[in-house]
């Protein structure tokens, strides 16, 4: 939405302005987005994990809003038919977690496995269980949050969980969301078409979310996902910059520094696959980044999304027109999938490993 566009909505801005003043983003409430205004949004943006761009677009307008609420302004409860969000549920989740009980990842969305959660969390101090979050359950919070020894229970159930799936591809759920962009909507569809067949033969299961004609929403992406129970989700892109100059490869993870939470299986594998790209081409290392987009914090499974180069950098565009370019980029996805799954002790250096080390360790039967 533009400045103009929001200009004629007054309670819009109002709303706006007084939860950026809140948060300590302006000196005080507007009626009209100005210079300051945008630089505010800007600011508001950055901390929030968002595209940095000053407009007052919907998830940006929807931030704001979550932004508004702190634990303990209002109950907490489970609504199938409009669930509750907010930086309020965030912090409910991460003192959850922080205790040890199992809500998943702190999304900020009060759903069902939080609804559970607060129920055990009620039931082990005495409470009434009915899963709302009221006064009485956030002085319990308060009082009993404590930090777990030896690593948070997130962090360990993830490895865990990691550990339990083992090095072996084959019936693994692996979605691959390749963009629907007119300027990089082929080429991210090339890569993902080639990675599918590799994987496949792994006995992978894979999942494309969208063909060749269908353009499915954001939302439709992420259903696709959760309903598929992926073990992985990879997000497939390329970006686009006002100076030609830009270029290189840049990945992302869920995470948020402003709530200490974040995708401990995402980082570890935007990580694994952005030192694989760089080892093995000659883009440049823009390094993984933690953010909030929708696609990165409502799918469950770990999802990484990959920016492949600029469109607006000739270089780039030429990296990307070649067909054996793409097939690097396919084996070091491949080889960083596999890293994701290998123990430490059967790890080797970055850039070193290849198809054919796999398959003489057993990993790989073809």
């Amino acid at each position: 939405m533009s400045p103009a566009d929001i200009n004629n909505q007054s309670d819009v801005i109002a709303q706006v302005t007084n939860t950026l003043a809140r948060l300590g983003f302006l000196s005080t409430a507007s009626n009209q987005v100005d210079v300051v205004v945008i630089d505010a949004v800007k600011a508001f943006q950055q901390e929030r994990g968002l595209v940095v761009s000053g407009e007052l677009n919907e998830m940006t307008l929807r931030s704001i809003e979550e932004a508004r609420w702190k634990l303990g302004d209002r109950s907490l409860s489970y609504n199938p038919q409009k669930m509750i969000r907010g930086d309020d549920v965030a912090t409910l989740q991460t003192r959850l977690i922080e205790m040890g009980f199992n809500c998943g990842r702190a999304d900020g969305v009060f759903g069902p496995r939080t609804e559970s959660s607060v129920k055990e969390f009620q039931k082990s101090v005495g409470e009434k269980s009915d899963g709302v979050c009221g006064p009485a359950t956030v002085m319990s919070l308060v009082r009993l949050t404590k930090t777990v020894s030896g690593g948070s229970p997130a962090t360990l159930r993830d490895n865990a969980h990691r550990a339990v799936r083992g090095p072996a591809l084959a019936n693994k759920v692996i979605v691959l969301d390749p963009s629907s962009d007119a300027l990089d909507g082929e080429i991210a569809f090339d890569i993902a078409q080639r990675l599918e067949g590799r994987l496949i033969a792994l006995g992978v299961t894979v999942f494309i979310s969208r063909s060749a004609a269908k353009v499915p929403s954001d939302s439709e992406r992420i259903d696709l996902a959760n309903k598929a129970t992926a073990d992985l989700v990879i997000s497939l892109h390329t970006d686009n910059y006002k100076n030609e100059s830009a270029h290189g490869v840049a990945t992302y993870y869920y995470g948020s520094d402003l709530h200490g939470i974040h995708s401990v299986v995402g980082e570890r594998f935007a990580a694994l696959v952005q030192r694989e790209i760089t080892a093995r081409t000659d883009l440049l290392n823009c390094r993984t980044h933690a953010k909030t987009w929708d696609i990165l914090r409502l799918t469950k499974a770990p999802t990484v999304r990959l920016d492949l180069g600029y469109l607006s950098n000739p270089g780039d565009v030429a990296r990307l027109a070649d067909p054996q370019f793409r097939e690097t980029v396919v084996e070091s996805l491949m080889i960083a999938i596999q890293r994701l799954y290998l123990s430490a002790e059967n790890d080797a250096k970055t850039g070193t490993l290849r198809i054919s080390d796999l398959r003489r360790a057993g990993i790989r039967k073809d």
